[in-house]
């Protein structure tokens, strides 16, 4: 399966009600597509809110997506947890759905050892035909995938890639060692470049909202030889790479790019509880980003 270099993580459009926005959730994934060239779409990751989605939300979310798309990207269906037999059943009606293949995040809070990691991406990705992607994010769950583990479930079929958050070293030491067509993506737009510069195949992407056009701009320049088109192509969307998610101080995923998505004519909504709403101060800062 070809998830292509420039992989978005779709926010989830809410309504004043903090219902899902269908209408705009549709100009959104043609967006993506059309005019920020998106090669796949996470639907229903933790960009997407996923911990405060019902099943019933994301699965609708799964089909509405696959339709929408029409073959004109790959989706992938966030259907990670830190429930096995949850994540095996979530994955299950994501296949029945007709999705291209699951991103399954590593369990967050009850911190399993490398062993129980293992353990947990394997049941899972034994329980369906879709490929999987890995994501490794330890800032957020707490628990880190080490190079080893990664590894070990490269070697399962139906494992093909990882999204990992972690530096170059780390990211560096997988791709030495990883079996043919396993595929390195960088979790954090800011190493986009990094990525690929260390053997990486591409970016599971925020900023690609806003920047994405210019984004995949700079990963063919690369691929193609020219590193120095590259380098100012990075520079030229570094401040949204680094500002989306520093506005200006950290503030948590999705709430600046929503906004910024309704600066560029996409109500995309706020963010559910316990997320709150964008800042005064943090609008401000992301209205001269955008601009």
């Amino acid at each position: 399966m070809e998830f292509g270099r420039l992989i978005t993580a779709m926010v989830t459009p809410f309504t004043a009600e903090n219902e899902i926005d269908w209408e705009t959730t549709g100009r959104l994934i043609d967006y993506l597509i059309e005019e920020q060239q998106s090669d796949s779409l996470v639907v229903a990751g933790t960009t997407g809110e996923s911990p405060t989605l019902s099943d019933e939300e994301k699965l609708a979310l799964f089909r509405f997506a696959v339709e929408r798309a029409a073959g004109r990207c790959k989706i992938i269906a966030g259907t990670g947890s830190n429930n096995t037999a949850h994540s095996i059943h979530l994955t299950k009606e994501a296949e029945a759905a007709g999705v291209h293949g699951v991103l399954l995040v590593s369990p967050y809070y009850n911190r399993p050892n490398q062993e129980g990691l293992y353990q947990h991406f394997k049941a899972i990705a034994e329980a369906t035909t879709l490929p999987v992607m890995l994501y490794n994010v330890p800032g957020r769950t707490a628990v880190n995938i080490s190079v080893e583990t990664t590894l070990r479930l490269a070697e399962i079929d139906n494992i093909v890639a990882t999204k990992d958050c972690n530096g170059a070293d780390h990211l560096t030491e997988i791709i030495a060692s990883a079996p043919a067509g396993f595929r390195v993506y960088s979790g954090e737009d800011i190493s986009t470049l990094t990525t690929l510069a260390v053997g990486g195949y591409g970016i599971v992407s925020v900023a690609s909202h806003i920047v994405g056009a210019k984004m995949k701009q700079m990963i063919q320049s690369y691929l193609s030889g020219d590193v120095q088109q590259a380098a100012k192509l990075h520079a030229e969307c570094y401040p949204v790479l680094k500002g989306l998610f520093h506005c200006p101080h950290p503030v948590p995923n999705p709430v600046p790019v929503k906004y910024a998505l309704s600066l560029k004519g996409l109500p995309v909504g706020s963010v559910r509880l316990p997320l709150a709403p964008i800042s005064e101060q943090e609008a401000e800062f992301v209205r001269k980003l955008v601009q």
